[in-house]
C-alpha cells in the first residue's frame, strides 16, 4: 500500500511577466518558484497526501524562497544548501491568449549538482511512489546518474516507480534524451507522456492518438500508462482496461505552463488516495485546467472553483 509520494529534482526561482506585453518592455515581473518535481509535490500536498521533495538549492535568497514555498504548500522539505552554486532561474514571458516562452538559467546551478551521494539518503520502501521526470537527468552527467541510481535504488526498495517524461529539448537533443526516457521507462511502474513524446519512447512512431500510443507503450510491457493530449483530453490503459478523460473546457487560458505537471499530481495525489481509475483521471484534468488559469507554474491548483464536476453555478455571481 502506497503511503508517501517521494520526488526529487530542481526547483526554480521563476521571473514572469505579465500577459500585457513582452517581457523587453515589462516595467515589473513577479517572482514564484516553479521546476516539474516542484509543481507536482505541491500539487500533491495540496489534496492532503504526503510528499517529500528533495533537492539542492544555493546559499542565496532565491534558494531561501524556493524552500519556504515549497514548505509553505505542505512539502516535506530536504534541500541541501551548496554555497559554490546558485539557485536555478528560469524566466517567463507571457504573451496573449496563453503563449508563453521560457528561458533557463540553470547551467552549473546548484540544481544541477546533484550526485548520487545525495540520492543514496533518501530513504525508499514498499510503502513509497518515487516520482521522477526526464528534466532532472538533462540538466547534467552528474543528475543523470543520481536518477539512474535513484530508480535502481525505488526497484530494489519495492517501492512504486512513477516517471513522466516531461522532455525538453532546450535543455538536451531528442537523440541525447531517448535511452536515458526509455531505460527509466522501463523501470517504471507508472508512465506518463504526451502524444508528442511517445515517438522518443518508441522509436518510429507516427501517430497522434493517445488511446492508440497508449496501447503501442503497453505493448512494449507498460502495465500502467497515462498519454496526454492537450485539449483534447488524456487515455489511460491500466493493467488492460482503457480509460479516456476529457480536458475541462476554459474560457480563456493564462499559461499553461505546469499544466502538465498539476495534472500528473493530480492523479498521483487519487492514486495514493485509493480512488479508481477513472477519479483519477478526473482530478487530473481538473488540476490541469486550474494551472492553465493562472501566470505562475503551480499556484492555480489552489482554485478549482467552477472546474469540479458539477461545480458549474448556473449563477456566475456569487450573492
Amino acid at each position: 500500500m502506497i503511503d508517501r509520494i517521494v520526488t526529487l529534482g530542481e526547483a526554480l526561482a521563476v521571473f514572469r511577466t505579465g500577459p500585457g506585453g513582452p517581457l523587453w518592455q515589462a516595467r515589473h515581473v513577479e517572482l514564484s518558484t516553479g521546476g516539474a518535481e516542484a509543481n507536482v509535490a505541491m500539487a500533491v500536498a495540496r489534496r492532503g497526501v504526503p510528499v517529500s521533495w528533495f533537492g539542492r538549492v544555493g546559499a542565496d535568497e532565491l534558494g531561501r524562497r524556493v524552500v519556504r514555498e515549497l514548505r509553505a504548500e505542505g512539502v516535506d522539505v530536504h534541500a541541501t544548501v551548496d554555497r559554490e552554486h546558485p539557485t536555478g532561474l528560469l524566466v517567463k514571458d507571457i504573451r496573449p491568449g496563453g503563449r508563453t516562452s521560457v528561458g533557463y538559467y540553470r547551467r552549473d546551478s546548484a540544481g544541477s549538482r546533484l550526485e548520487v551521494a545525495d540520492v543514496d539518503r533518501i530513504p525508499l520502501d514498499a510503502g513509497a511512489l518515487l516520482h521522477l521526470t526526464g528534466i532532472t537527468p538533462g540538466l547534467s552527467a552528474g543528475c543523470g546518474a543520481a536518477v539512474a541510481r535513484l530508480a535502481e535504488r525505488a526497484t530494489a526498495a519495492g517501492a512504486t516507480l512513477s516517471f513522466d517524461v516531461n522532455h525538453r529539448r532546450k535543455l538536451w537533443s531528442d537523440d541525447s534524451a531517448a535511452p536515458v526516457y526509455r531505460a527509466l521507462a522501463a523501470r517504471a511502474d507508472l508512465l506518463f507522456a504526451s502524444v508528442e513524446e511517445v515517438p522518443l519512447l518508441l522509436p518510429g512512431w507516427t501517430g497522434t492518438q493517445a488511446d492508440a500510443a497508449a496501447r503501442a507503450l503497453a505493448g512494449r510491457g507498460h502495465r500502467q500508462v497515462v498519454v496526454t493530449a492537450g485539449a483534447r483530453g488524456a487515455y489511460a490503459l491500466i493493467d488492460g482496461t482503457g480509460y479516456e478523460v476529457a480536458a475541462v473546457p476554459l474560457d480563456g487560458i493564462v499559461d499553461t505552463v505546469g499544466a502538465g505537471d498539476a495534472f500528473v499530481g493530480g492523479y498521483l495525489a487519487e492514486l495514493v488516495a485509493g480512488s479508481p481509475v477513472r477519479q483519477r483521471l478526473r482530478t487530473a484534468a481538473v488540476l490541469g485546467a486550474a494551472a492553465c488559469r493562472h501566470p505562475g507554474d503551480w499556484e492555480g491548483v489552489a482554485d478549482t472553483a467552477g472546474l469540479e464536476p458539477d461545480g458549474v453555478p448556473a449563477d456566475p455571481v456569487s450573492r
